[in-house]
């Protein structure tokens, strides 16, 4: 069963979502990390459909969803993307999200801002870098960092592959857990081809670069002790995130279950699928 294509408008963007159907079940968006894309919560919209109308974006600047010319891609931004949508979806009713790395922190955020519109929140890594990382330097260094490194990826070709099974190897080196048809997946629904055969990532290269702005430790603790919603958090104990149960910026909020996953890293949708269904099927199915 293959989801239907829409798209819809935000900031002057045509941005992508799939719809995976069932009229009248309760409304369920699903928000991926930095640099992926919608397709890649396909095995858990497949399960999820059965009690939800489950929905999907591309965020700005991946999948099929426009690049923004600005190129800033801050967290505020994809939270006006997700109000819209939200608004598409689910005018009506509070909806339910899940969120995994960036779109756990995209969820987060929209569920701080706009209470009110969430039920139910399932975040996958979705903290943001803890502190010591170079996004909370004080803000002359965030700033000079942030325009050096733009600097240089204007000047950087985007990387390309001469054959599918090159793109699909990368693929399985960033993430070892994925199976091969896992990590094919993801790749072809992932990927363009340049007018020589080559293989291009779909998403906006100024994508890999982090805002300097928007990542204000305060203002997030902030924000998420404004969610009013349950919150289901994971983290798996191979991830390079670090374990969020000391993070302040977890322990804002109100209702969270923190759920560690062995085995698993920063994918661990993927690395431990099974478990990870369990446990948020029986997390959105509660009252």
């Amino acid at each position: 069963m293959e989801p239907i294509s829409h798209f819809f408008y935000s900031h002057r963007l045509k941005l992508q979502f799939w719809d995976w159907g069932k009229d009248g079940k309760p409304p369920l968006l699903l928000v991926h990390g930095g640099l992926d894309h919608a397709r890649n919560w396909d095995w858990v919209a497949r399960v999820l459909r059965d009690d939800y109308r489950v929905y999907a974006v591309d965020l700005r600047g991946h999948g099929n969803s426009a690049w923004s010319p600005g190129a800033m891609y801050s967290v505020a931004e994809h939270v006006l993307d997700i109000s819209a949508l939200a608004d598409i979806i689910s005018k009506d009713q509070p909806l339910s999200l899940i969120g995994h790395s960036l779109g756990g922190i995209v969820s987060s955020t929209y569920a701080g801002v706009y209470p009110e519109r969430v039920r139910k929140l399932v975040s996958i890594e979705g903290l943001g870098f803890p502190l010591g990382h170079r996004v909370h330097d004080p803000a002359p260094q965030r700033i000079r960092h942030w325009i050096e490194q733009t600097r240089r990826i204007e000047q950087r070709k985007a990387h390309s592959y001469p054959t599918l099974d090159a793109a699909v190897a990368r693929m399985k080196e960033a993430n070892p857990h994925l199976s091969d048809e896992v990590a094919r997946h993801l790749t072809l629904h992932g990927t363009n081809w340049n007018a020589d055969g080559s293989i291009i990532w779909k998403f906006d290269n100024f994508a890999r670069l982090f805002p300097p702005y928007g990542q204000n430790h305060s203002d997030a603790k902030m924000i998420f002790g404004n969610i009013t919603c349950p919150v289901l958090f994971f983290w798996g104990d191979e991830s390079f995130m670090p374990d969020p149960e000391q993070d302040e910026r977890f322990q804002a909020i109100r209702d969270a279950k923190l759920v560690k996953v062995h085995g698993a890293g920063h994918w661990l949708h993927h690395d431990q699928l099974p478990l990870f269904l369990e446990e948020t099927g029986h997390f959105l199915a509660g009252k």
